[in-house]
Order: structure tokens, then sequence, then C-alpha cells
């Protein structure tokens, strides 16, 4: 992860960078100490066929029924584990991570009869075709969270997960995303707009400027130059809470008059 250049504008609290980061990860892995099978290795690193974290931490976590992580779950009863979260640029960058979260706790093995319903709940919000595996080739683990890390651009943190429930949710953690994306590739003037508060140095053409995160208190920027990457945040003027006030920050920002990129889900 690149690190921000000093004397940022103000930027969420660590516990409210903590659920986003959670919730848009695109990546997870469960990692636990040596199982039954895997000969010396001291830990072993299980990705989920799926993953569905909450704000209280509590997640979810599909996998193939006759994996040794269940089996170990199961004769355990409660797996002391930690889940590591990955959250991933939506544009293409040479260091694509903007931050991690470590949730550690203790997975449990939920009964079919619960892990279906579970498994409905979380197809009514992110419809997916690999749920219909729960309850015959897939089973589902609950992660029981007792502490959360965050690691980002802005920082380090570690809290309980009341903390991190009780963190405002960012009114852009689910579309932000494809918003960066398509500033990226379809509103160049913005971007080169937005380029003119960078510092001074990093203000070259040979430099390549990409929208790396937004939230409701302003956006991030990724530099890449030569030698090394540099992210440098612009402030809002204001806290935003949807499209039509994020597009008229961009573009007071970008000192240009353009029609602002709207976000997919309401084009």
């Amino acid at each position: 992860m690149a690190r921000s250049c000093p004397h940022s504008p103000p930027v969420p609290s660590p516990a409210e960078r903590a659920r986003a980061t959670a919730t848009r990860a695109s990546a997870a892995a469960l990692i636990t100490g040596s199982l039954p099978g895997h000969g010396d290795e001291d830990v072993l690193r299980v990705t989920p066929t799926l993953h569905h974290v909450p704000a209280s931490g509590a997640a979810t976590l599909q996998v193939p029924a006759d994996h040794p992580v269940v089996a170990a779950t199961r004769a355990a009863d409660h797996l002391p584990v930690m889940l590591e979260l990955t959250d991933s640029a939506p544009v293409p960058v040479r260091q694509p991570v903007r931050g991690l979260v470590w949730v550690c706790g203790r997975v449990r093995v939920l009964p079919t009869r619960v892990a279906r319903r579970a498994a409905l709940r979380i197809a009514a919000d992110h419809p997916d075709e690999r749920l219909l595996d729960v309850g015959h080739s897939d089973v589902l683990l609950r992660l029981d969270p007792g502490s959360v890390v965050l690691s980002d651009a802005e920082g380090t943190g570690t809290f309980t997960p009341a903390e991190v429930a009780a963190a405002p949710a960012d009114p852009f953690v689910d579309q932000g995303d494809a918003w960066l994306g398509h500033l990226a590739a379809a509103h160049g003037a913005l971007v080169a707009g937005l380029a003119r508060h960078l510092p001074v140095a990093l203000r070259r053409p040979e430099h390549t400027v990409v929208p790396l995160g937004v939230d409701r208190l302003g956006l991030r920027l990724r530099v890449e130059t030569a030698r090394g990457d540099h992210d440098v945040r612009l402030g809002f003027s204001r806290p935003v809470a949807c499209s039509r006030m994020l597009g008229a920050e961009v573009r007071r920002l970008a000192g240009v008059e353009v029609s602002p990129p709207t976000p997919a889900a309401e084009r």
C-alpha cells in the first residue's frame, strides 16, 4: 500500500475505515494453525468460496464440506482463526491493495438448516449462484469475532467488534468503486482537473494519476512515478451523502463544468 503524503485533509475515523474496508474487501483468507494431514505447516491459509462480512464482523464463510478446516472446526467446536480481508483498487495500479483488515476470533460450523437460512439472507442482498451449494457440497462457517485490526494508507488501528459496528456506514461503500472506475475511464478532464491540487513535485506529465478511493469526506488520488507511488487525499468542502452531492464536490475540486460521473446503480 502506498502511504499518504503528510498534512492530509480530514478522513473518516479509523473504526469507520475498518468497517468500510471489511465491507468492500474483494478477497478473504482464513488463517489457522496447523491441521491434521497438512504435515509440518505451522499456518494454513484457506480461501473461502464466498465470504460475507456484516458490520459486526461476524463473518460467514462458505467452504467445501470436505475441507480439512471443516473437520478441525467440528472437532474443536470453536476453532481459533484469523480472517484476513483485502480491499483492492477498482482501477489498474501497480500496488492494488488499498487496505487490510484482520479479524481474530473463533469459527464454528453452522447446522445445515441454519446455514441454508443464512444463505438466503445473504443472497437477498448479494445474489450469488455459489450459495446454492450450501447444504450440499459446501458448508457455512460463522466467525465469532474478538478483535479487529486495520491497516491502510492513513495508518493502523485496533478495535473491538462493537466499535466497528457502531461506526457510521460510508454512503459509497457499495457503489463507490464502480463510480471510481467510471471516473477513470470516461472523465479524463475531471481527473486532470483534480490533479491540479497535487503537490508541485507530483504534477508532471509523465506521471500517472488515477482516482483510488472515495468516501463521504474526500477523494484519494494515486500518483505513479518512476521513483514510487504516492497517495494524495483531496478533502470535500462538506461531508457528502449522495451521488448529487458527490458530483458537485468533484466539479468544484476539478474546476471544470462538466457532467459528473454517475454511479453504475443510477445509470
